[in-house]
């Protein structure tokens, strides 16, 4: 059975003791943040499950307002002492605070709309699933004379935000993940998936998926580097274009930080390319309410690559005269907001296709060390890795050696030719988003790495 991690009602319970202490102590602004994670991994490597482990913890944020001062405590222990150690600590600290003329008042309840996300099986996996799920993947890359590694781990959490001024947000989710590296003696191959529910992804084929992928590598030749037609698969995408995301930031904006400062409004990317943030779209997953306690609204990023909307705190929303999207960060902090469920469209054309109308180019698996180059041109740099292939009239016809690259993200989502329907995407360089595959002209390799 799933393991109870914190209930609504214990929110409630609890926060009723919050706010008992915040009014002996002369405080009548209290907000409470509460999270709890029960989570659980086996790890294999060198074809040997070799841990297992599980962790459960909580905790309270408390956060105090009074006089344009706030601040924040936090504390793991949930007796009524620790509770009230906690605002006592978080007075302590506010009216220690820079009075801030800007302060708004805590937030007003407002409409959060309900995502559910919780899955039973899912909270509920032992690590005898675990077990079997993995020892069956390590069979199928061990019997192509392979070695494999990675996790699969399977968990619950609960996050919610209760205020004095009568906010009262919840929310449960379930998470699966599943990672897999197949490595022969002179190649590699990588699958990773992650989803709300254990069943929506099947370990057996991410593991046969790695294996082809470090088969059809073994024996990796180098080309030239230079610019070349890449199709990028969704795990690639999700590393190399996940990056500019946190720049619809509109604190960044205002701040000069961002590359969107002036050029919201102007045509950017190809027409092709049409971005939301949506924490209701089915493959999405996470909380449909923000660090202050305001509900996620749908945003439209990027239309007909044109830059639209961007995602506002309660503080820059009033600073702009708009109304607040959700997406802010909990108080206080000097990063604003950022939208966190990136859903890019997809197109029809499947990856097969997309190398089958390739003349000469390169598939490419994932990246790493993804550093940026220019801030406001979005030039990042980095590598290609477990999976990089040559394409040949239409067809995959060796292994590459892998490359480093120097590629502006902006021209990228110009020269977008063709685009996969889109998946969730799980990678290495940022959060899991819904993404397609992309064929991409002129893609900038500069040289070819060691290894």
């Amino acid at each position: 059975m799933p393991v109870e991690i914190l209930s609504q009602s214990q929110c409630h319970e609890y926060f009723d003791s919050i706010q008992q202490a915040a009014k002996a102590l002369g405080v009548s602004d209290v907000e409470a943040l509460f999270g709890a994670h029960f989570g659980a991994l086996t790890r294999f490597a060198n074809n040997t499950i070799h841990q297992n482990v599980a962790e459960q913890d909580r905790w309270i944020s408390i956060r105090v307002a009074l006089d344009h001062r706030t601040a924040r405590a936090t504390t793991n222990r949930f007796d009524s002492d620790s509770i009230r150690a906690a605002v006592e600590q978080a007075l302590a600290l506010a009216r220690s605070a820079a009075a801030n003329p800007d302060l708004l008042p805590l937030t007003e309840p407002s409409v959060i709309s309900e995502t559910k996300r919780f899955d039973a099986p899912t909270a509920a996996a032992t690590p005898e699933h675990r077990g079997r799920a993995v020892t069956e993947a390590i069979r199928i890359v061990e019997s192509a004379g392979q070695t494999a590694a990675g996790i699969y781990s399977t968990g619950q959490s609960i996050e919610a935000l209760f205020n004095s001024r009568g906010v009262a947000a919840w929310h449960a989710e379930t998470m699966a993940q599943f990672s897999i590296t197949a490595m022969a003696d002179d190649s590699s191959g990588w699958a990773k998936a992650s989803a709300v529910s254990r069943e929506s992804f099947d370990p057996l084929a991410l593991a046969r998926s790695a294996a082809e992928k470090a088969r059809l590598s073994h024996d990796p030749q180098e080309i030239a580097p230079g610019r070349y037609t890449v199709i990028l698969e969704p795990a690639a995408v999700l590393d190399l274009v996940g990056q500019i995301f946190g720049d619809f930031s509109a604190t960044a904006v205002a701040d000069s930080r961002s590359f969107l400062t002036d050029r919201l409004g102007k045509k950017l990317f190809g027409d092709n390319i049409q971005i939301l943030d949506d924490v209701a779209h089915p493959l999405q997953a996470g909380v449909p309410f923000d660090g202050e306690g305001v509900g996620r609204r749908k945003l439209t990023l990027v239309e007909a690559g044109v830059p639209r909307d961007l995602a506002y705190a309660r503080s820059s929303a009033q600073r702009a005269g708009v109304e607040p999207t959700g997406h802010g960060f909990p108080l206080p902090n000097e990063v604003g907001e950022a939208p966190l469920n990136i859903v890019i469209a997809g197109g029809s054309t499947s990856l097969d296709e997309m190398i089958a109308s390739t003349d000469r180019g390169v598939l490419v698996t994932r990246l790493w060390y993804i550093r940026e180059v220019d801030p406001y041109e979005k030039i990042m740099t980095g590598m290609t890795r477990d999976g990089t292939f040559l394409i040949e009239n239409g067809r995959v016809t060796r292994g590459l050696r892998n490359f480093r690259f120097n590629q502006g993200i902006i021209e990228l989502l110009n020269n977008v030719e063709a685009l996969s329907p889109s998946v969730r995407a799980s990678g290495e360089e940022a959060f899991d988003m819904v993404v397609p595959a992309m064929k991409v002209r002129g893609f900038n390799f500069t040289e070819v790495t060691r290894f």
